[in-house]
């Protein structure tokens, strides 16, 4: 049980795991993957379970009778459930890793050796431009 949502942690596979990220697609799975094993930390990725809406309404759908058609009409069968996009949780096995502290402290860094920022962690800039910490700019 986590104290706060910043520091979250579960078991994943059976090892128990500090959350990285939830809900997350293949793509993003793979950018942090690297980035993590690159930082000496074994990445676990799960699929995500199915919003809790998706399969209320998929089983509610699935409970209800097909209307019986009247004579002369076509029979339409029912569309078929929305599929869920796959998404996936994605941990580390330190389960005392913090994603804000690993960020913000300055404690990852890019296969370039760069320190990885805000805007590279988001995947908003291809590139971790190191940043001089307001602390040390005159």
């Amino acid at each position: 049980m986590a104290i706060n949502k910043n520091h979250e942690f579960e078991e994943l596979d059976g090892v128990k795991c500090g959350i990285v990220e939830k809900n997350v697609k293949p793509e993003r799975v793979a950018f942090l993957k690297g980035l993590l094993e690159y930082n000496g930390f074994t990445v676990v990725a799960v699929p995500s379970p199915a919003p809790k809406t998706a399969t209320a309404s998929a089983q509610a759908s699935a409970d209800k009778p097909a209307p019986i058609p009247k004579a002369g009409e076509p029979v339409v069968p029912p569309p078929p459930p929305p599929v869920a996009p796959e998404t996936f949780t994605v941990g580390v096995t330190d389960y005392t890793f913090n994603t804000i502290n690993a960020i913000f402290g300055r404690q990852l860094k890019t296969k370039g050796g760069h320190i990885v920022t805000l805007a590279y962690w988001q995947q908003k800039d291809p590139v971790s431009h190191d940043e001089i910490p307001y602390y040390e700019s005159k």
